[in-house]
């Protein structure tokens, strides 16, 4: 079976919320941190409880599916307006679990949720993303699914002693339906 199968994008139940905070806010060290935007800084376990109480809002919402790979919850995709008013749509990934990476879980969400938003949202043109230098899984994605490097900017995101760039991608609506 094809691995574009056993992906599934849903909305997290609440069944799986312990699930989600384990792989995501339990420990105060996963692999994921060092490649999400570590530069923020803005990282720290919590308790399960104390994460219900500050994903309440967000569990529920219809920004944030979760990544199932095999019926196991992996990680998730989520999306954001950058400007609602201009239309200008952002998305985001995040495969917490490592033993999932390195087999194309993120190109396939990725690819599956781009064709979701623009479904979900006829109007708009564009969806982008943004990451760093630092993540070169980020920026291989974009570049295998034909998202455009729209903007590099050089030398804003210092890391341990290490000063990245910061990287956006995007694709347009007729590129994407024309894929």
């Amino acid at each position: 079976m094809n691995v574009n199968n056993k992906i599934v994008l849903k909305q997290v139940p609440s069944s799986d919320y312990k699930r989600l905070w384990e792989i995501s806010e339990k420990e105060e060290d996963y692999s994921w941190v060092h490649f999400n935007a570590p530069y923020f800084n803005e990282y720290k376990a919590v308790s399960y409880d104390q994460f219900l109480i500050d994903n309440k809002k967000s569990l529920e919402s219809d920004h944030r599916l979760g990544i199932y790979y095999n019926d196991i919850l992996v990680g998730q995709v989520s999306h954001y307006w950058e400007n609602r008013d201009t239309r200008w749509l952002e998305m985001g990934i995040i495969i917490y679990d490592d033993n999932y990476w390195g087999r194309s879980i993120g190109t396939i969400s990725i690819k599956q949720y781009t064709t979701m938003l623009f479904n979900q949202y006829p109007e708009i043109q564009r969806v982008g993303y943004t990451t760093w230098s630092g993540n070169p899984g980020m920026m291989k994605i974009g570049e295998h699914l034909g998202f455009t490097l729209e903007k590099q900017i050089r030398k804003v995101r210092y890391y341990n002693g290490v000063y990245y760039d910061s990287v956006g991608y995007g694709v347009l609506r007729d590129e994407w339906m024309n894929t």
